[in-house]
């Protein structure tokens, strides 16, 4: 079986993979080290139910890609399914049972791991084993392959799954060094079918790079990297690719204050948008809140209905990531949306069913905050300044991404006015705050 050497069972490969890369759970682990996609062990769980003569359930790759990356956790059932396909224990997969408080259940006396607060701390250490496999793969294949292929794919899938878990300053210079990587195969690939291979990942690094140079302030950058991503998504045909960056185009296009912009590409998204997830994405972060920019209130209603309606007719209800979306993210999008428009009420409470929505202490639940706060700075100044205070006690300054900077400095200019001491040290802490590392 493809990932399984001869004298070497799985349980040693999981044991190396995770002390080389602590990002990964022990049940990716297992998979990877099988050498098996998430189709395969799909399809490995349902041919066990159909052994035990019960229908297969529908277990799903997003769904497994949730309980890879938390914070869902498989069932009693699905964990126990999981265990017979991959030939482990429930301990070895990180799959023991929890008490209804999330504890894990050990043995009496047994110390258990700390709680903790799902994707908030992530060090840059796993981060350069991703590029050093692609790399050492490149050095046996230096024009592409196969392998090269497979490598740069989980390479992407990596770094957009643990997006908003590392600094974005250490993520741009990894994403950065592992696309560069691939210049010589790009240039003369060792054919044309592994060339198209690479440069869709090539495509989807960029884009990446994109977003990471616009949460880090660069503007000019983030431009370039985003329309490398979107000519590589039109010329390969890849429609998910393009739409993705033609959406992140829309938002940057806002950020310069440049609508007319926005609109074009949150359109041009729209257009090439795959599926009723993709259609979701693109009306909800790129054409709802340009249209409310310009003042269409009309039209962003009915944006704002059509990606409800595309996200609920979606089977997963949203997925996970730096490329995904869900109803946490459409919530914000749609705050920002009533607070352009002038409806606080309505902002006051999509956003603060977004930030319920997201873990706490990430970039999602840190955006939703800051906008709960601009929604209620006209009515309780005070409240408002304390809540964006607790931000900044909870998010190290080099995680702030520059839209909570811009959202930082739009607050403060609100609470101008406020006599709050609240307000007065929010003024104090966002004067204080270092500059955004490029």
């Amino acid at each position: 079986m493809r990932g399984q050497r001869e004298g070497f069972p799985p349980e040693r490969i999981v044991t190396a993979m995770c002390s080389t890369c602590p990002e990964l759970s022990p049940l990716e682990a297992w998979r990877l080290a099988l050498g098996w996609s998430r189709a395969q062990t799909v399809a490995q769980v349902a041919d066990l139910y159909l052994s035990d003569g019960l229908k297969p359930p529908a277990l799903s790759e997003a769904m497994l890609c949730r309980f890879e990356h938390g914070p869902d956790r498989p069932g009693p059932e699905y964990a126990g399914m999981l265990a017979r396909a991959y030939g482990a224990g429930l301990d070895q997969l990180g799959l023991r049972p929890r008490c209804v408080c999330g504890a894990d259940l050990g043995g009496y006396g047994q110390q258990t791991a700390p709680l903790i607060v799902p994707g908030v701390e992530m060090t840059a250490a796993g981060l350069p084993a991703v590029r050093e496999s692609l790399r050492l793969a490149l050095l046996d294949a230096p024009y592409g392959g196969p392998v090269v292929v497979e490598l740069a794919e989980a390479a992407v899938e990596h770094y957009a799954l643990n997006y908003s878990r590392h600094v974005p300053a250490h993520l741009f210079d990894e994403v950065h060094e592992a696309r560069s990587l691939l210049g010589d195969a790009l240039a003369a690939p060792v054919n044309a079918t592994i060339g198209a291979e690479l440069r869709r990942a090539a495509g989807w690094l960029s884009a990446l790079l994109g977003n990471l140079a616009f949460h880090l302030g660069d503007h000019s950058g983030a431009r370039a990297h985003l329309a490398v991503a979107a000519s590589f998504g039109e010329h390969l045909g890849d429609a998910r690719l393009t739409a993705w960056a033609y959406g992140a185009q829309s938002m940057l296009a806002r950020a310069r204050g440049d609508f007319p912009a926005a609109l074009r590409h949150a359109e041009a998204s729209a257009a090439h948008a795959v599926g009723q997830l993709g259609r979701a994405q693109a009306l909800g972060w790129a054409l709802l809140p340009t249209l409310a920019r310009l003042g269409r209130a009309a039209d962003a209603e009915r944006a704002l209905a059509e990606a409800t309606t595309a996200l609920d007719a979606d089977p997963v209800g949203g997925s996970l990531g730096r490329f995904g979306f869900d109803a946490a993210e459409l919530a914000l999008h749609e705050a920002e949306a009533w607070l352009a428009l002038g409806r606080s009420e309505r902002a006051l409470a999509r956003a603060g069913a977004s930030a319920a929505s997201c873990a706490a202490y990430t970039p999602g639940w840190a955006a939703a905050t800051l906008v709960l706060a601009q929604a209620e700075a006209g009515v309780q100044p005070g409240d408002a300044a304390a809540r964006v205070l607790d931000v900044l006690e909870r998010v190290p300054a080099d995680r702030l991404r520059s839209t909570a900077r811009t959202r930082l400095g739009a607050l403060t200019a609100a609470l101008d006015g406020a006599d709050a001491v609240s307000a007065r040290d929010l003024r104090e802490r966002v004067r204080d705050l270092p500059p955004v590392a490029r």
